[in-house]
């Protein structure tokens, strides 16, 4: 292997060289080719290691050693660059590596990307120069309203605020957050906000405080149909009329399958026509049940805390099934219901709450405001 040296330059006390980072290398490694002794290496490895694990080595990022010349080219400093603006330190000093973190000053930019949809909000977001992970992050947000199959057609507009990090040099050190977005779908007039709840828990919101967030997911699984709803049926297995007490969703085995809401994992076990089952115990004396599973996703037992969207399991076709698919029933108060009927409930803010979220709003309106036609503007901290 070439030596990964791209610079050297000599000072007055030490020797600097920067090594790349490229696939495959570690830390360890790229000194050992920079001719370090592995006894040095290793004890300033593990005084970066409490702020900058050695696994966090990233292809394309470059390390700066420092070498004393006086001392046989000894190891005496290594600095790496985590994210743009924070410097991690390692120095030798009086026989004991000493490591520091250092933040540069950085100033929040508000920025607007704004235009018109030809061939997808996605593409179109980008190129009005939204970054391409904040858009993919919009877009999964969206999914909860938006069908971006169907809803957005060519001419329909959008209006995004987002933050920009800025150094005092003014030089770009990465990309914020979302704070609001605007869309004009064929006439439907949308907006939203980004809020962060006093429980710390962050949200998207129309101006009336209604989330994009379901209190239940409508699917519990990506890319299926429905093919059995709730009500009376003839049973497919059994031959006889009875309450079907859920809706049936048919996708492939193994498809996995997410908690529709925050809860606690009640039980997780075999049971009988149900095959593998997990039970969900949620607010408002409600459960809801996932049947026929293939498997249950790891961790998943009595007890735990999940979150909406978490992995509880995979769709299978164990228990009394005649293929695979998944059985979801909601129970609330003992009785089963419509499970669909769940599925339209929006999370609503109060209180506090909605206070904060008009406030953040009135503020973020000024900005936007201030900003006109400029590129971007600076936002208090």
């Amino acid at each position: 292997m070439a030596w990964p040296i791209s610079t050297e330059a000599r000072g007055t006390a030490t020797t600097e060289r920067v090594l790349h980072v490229r696939p495959g290398d570690t830390l360890s490694g790229l000194m050992a080719d920079a001719g370090i002794d592995a006894a040095e290496v290793a004890p300033a490895i593990a005084a970066l290691a409490p702020i900058f694990p050695p696994r966090s080595l990233k292809p394309g990022q470059e390390i700066a050693i420092h070498l004393d010349p006086a001392r046989d080219d000894a190891l005496v400093r290594v600095e790496v660059e985590p994210v743009p603006g924070t410097s991690v330190r390692a120095r030798l000093r009086e026989g004991q590596w000493q490591v520091e973190e250092v933040v540069a000053p950085q100033h929040r930019m508000l920025a607007r990307a704004s235009g018109t949809v030809d061939g997808g909000l996605y593409p179109a977001a980008i190129s009005a120069g939204l970054p391409p992970g904040l858009a993919l992050s919009l877009i999964r947000t969206l999914g909860h309203e938006v069908d971006f199959q169907r809803d957005i057609q060519p001419g329909d507009r959008f209006s995004i605020l987002f933050e920009r990090i800025r150094g005092d040099d003014g030089g770009l050190l990465g990309h914020g957050r979302v704070l609001q977005v605007e869309l004009t779908l064929s006439g439907r007039e949308l907006a939203y906000w980004r809020h962060e709840a006093r429980d710390g828990a962050v949200g998207w919101y129309d101006a009336q405080g209604r989330s994009l967030r379901r209190a239940f997911l409508r699917t519990p699984l990506d890319g299926a149909r429905v093919s059995s709803g709730f009500g009376m049926r003839s049973h497919p297995v059994l031959g006889f009329t009875r309450l079907h007490a859920g809706i049936d969703f048919a996708a492939p085995t193994g498809t996995p399958v997410y908690a529709a809401a925050d809860g606690t994992v009640v039980s997780a076990r075999a049971e009988g026509a149900y095959g593998r089952i997990v039970r969900l115990r949620h607010a408002g004396r409600t459960e809801t049940r996932y049947a026929h599973l293939s498997r249950f996703a790891r961790g998943i037992a009595p007890g735990r805390r999940v979150r909406q969207g978490d992995v509880i399991g995979a769709v299978g076709s164990t228990g009394l099934s005649t293929g695979p698919h998944l059985h979801y029933e909601v129970v609330t108060a003992g009785s089963h219901v419509n499970p669909a009927n769940q599925m339209t409930q929006n999370v609503q803010l109060a209180g506090r709450d909605l206070r904060a979220l008009h406030a953040m709003r009135r503020a973020l309106a000024a900005y936007a405001t201030n900003l006109g036609a400029r590129t971007e503007i600076a936002m208090a901290d």
